[in-house]
């Protein structure tokens, strides 16, 4: 699996890895005219050409032609110890070994870094571009125009209903409507009083109007009225538009008023409900960017706005919830999706930046290679700040005018860590 998946970075490992050796060859044939050692078994010239000075300076790593004690392939070990911007030295088998690998370097880009507070979330409906579709009237379901999925625009008729109390509701306003006519002829020819056409105008207004609330128009209405035996049906319609997420209607199922049909939401923009730690929550401000990343779209980072902030901290996880408003014209955040969030708090100008690949861990220490000389390199510890981009910036333990290993670093690495295969300095 390693070699289907990373096979420049196996063959660029495994050429430093064959010259290494090949140098602890050379330097075995070279020590093995009489010279002693006694360091951990690595080899060391002997006491006639002793790497101790008379100074009493640190002793030398004879085969990699650095201080014992900075030899980053004899003593990989004193990586643990190690501070920030303190570092060892990597000593490559020859000054072609970095052209031979690929090695390629570079010095730290400067640019401004936003900081922010890391937190995780999930991903939820709009709530305010989200309807629930439920039956105006007690009835009968006639017919279900769409299903689950359905793109929907607004005023669309998603069902249709008949319904006993529509059908008294019509009847109601087609008696008035002919009542109100009756009356207006008498009252033309002076055979009624003006009291009874009033009464008959406020009658037929009042049954009108609950049928405007149903949706019904004027012009609807009115020809209600002159074909009273027509059949009545009461269309159901979706308010906004969007997609039917979920629907609960069957055809020809009895529903009672109020009962949910559809839920449509409209998913151009999602909400993201965020729990940051109590102790961030005094950097928090409505207004601030929220970046996303999902492991489900690794590629992909969405940026949004915080329109709300709890002014409540949960009494159990000590979390501060809030919430971001992010465009998803593309529909690619999911509801109840997971993600983690970075809520930008502050802006820093120069920044040391490096790509993230320049950057290798042993025993999870972040170092970086900086170039001294064609073969030798200075494994150094450093400390990360947050990522910007594709570039990680770097805090503490670089500067810069350094010049930095960029690419292969992973097998500048597996030199360094030889020694624990049984590569290191030279045994007799």
């Amino acid at each position: 699996m390693f070699m289907k998946n990373n096979p420049s970075r196996l063959l660029s490992s495994l050429a430093l890895a064959v010259l290494v050796m090949i140098g602890a060859m050379a330097c075995r044939k070279a020590d093995s005219g009489g010279d002693t050692h006694d360091h951990q078994g690595h080899s060391h010239k002997s006491a006639a050409s002793s790497s101790h000075t008379d100074d009493g300076a640190s002793p030398m790593c004879e085969e990699h032609r650095v201080a014992e004690a900075e030899c980053a392939i004899c003593q990989p070990q004193a990586i643990a110890k190690l501070k920030p911007g303190q570092a060892l030295k990597l000593r490559l088998p020859s000054t072609s070994s970095a052209d031979l690998i690929g090695l390629q370097t570079g010095q730290p880009s400067i640019g401004t870094v936003e900081e922010g507070i890391e937190c995780l979330g999930e991903m939820q409906y709009n709530q305010n571009q989200l309807a629930r579709i439920v039956a105006p009237l007690g009835g009968i379901l006639e017919l279900v125009e769409v299903d689950q999925g359905t793109r929907v625009q607004q005023g669309q008729t998603v069902a249709t209903l008949w319904s006993a109390t529509l059908a008294e509701a019509v009847a109601k306003a087609v008696l008035t409507h002919q009542t109100l006519e009756r009356e207006q002829k008498l009252n033309a020819q002076q055979l009624s009083t003006a009291k009874d056409l009033q009464e008959a105008e406020a009658a037929h207004r009042a049954a009108c109007q609950s049928l405007r609330l149903l949706g019904f128009t004027e012009a609807r209405i009115d020809e209600l009225a002159r074909q009273p035996q027509e059949r009545v049906l009461l269309p159901v319609q979706t308010p906004l538009e969007g997609e039917i997420v979920e629907r609960f209607a069957v055809r020809g199922e009895q529903v009672e008023a109020g009962r949910p049909l559809f839920t449509v939401v409209n998913r151009s923009t999602m909400w993201a409900i965020l729990h940051v730690p109590e102790a961030s929550a005094s950097e928090l401000q409505s207004g601030q960017t929220v970046e996303l990343r999902s492991e489900a779209l690794p590629d992909r980072v969405f940026r949004g706005q915080l329109t709300w902030i709890s002014p409540a901290v949960d009494d159990r996880t000590r979390l501060v919830r809030v919430r971001a408003e992010v465009p998803n014209t593309d529909g690619l955040l999911r509801h109840q999706m997971f993600v983690r969030a970075r809520i930008l708090t502050r802006q820093r100008q120069n920044a040391l930046l490096l790509p993230a690949a320049a950057i290798q861990r042993v025993d999870g220490r972040p170092l970086v290679f900086v170039k001294l000389a064609e073969d030798l390199y200075e494994t150094r510890l450093v400390t990360l700040g947050p990522m910007n981009g594709p570039q990680i910036e770097i805090t503490v333990g670089l500067k810069k005018d350094d010049t930095v290993a960029i690419t292969r670093t992973f097998a500048l690495k597996n030199a360094m860590l030889m020694s624990r295969l049984g590569a290191g300095c030279a045994d007799d």
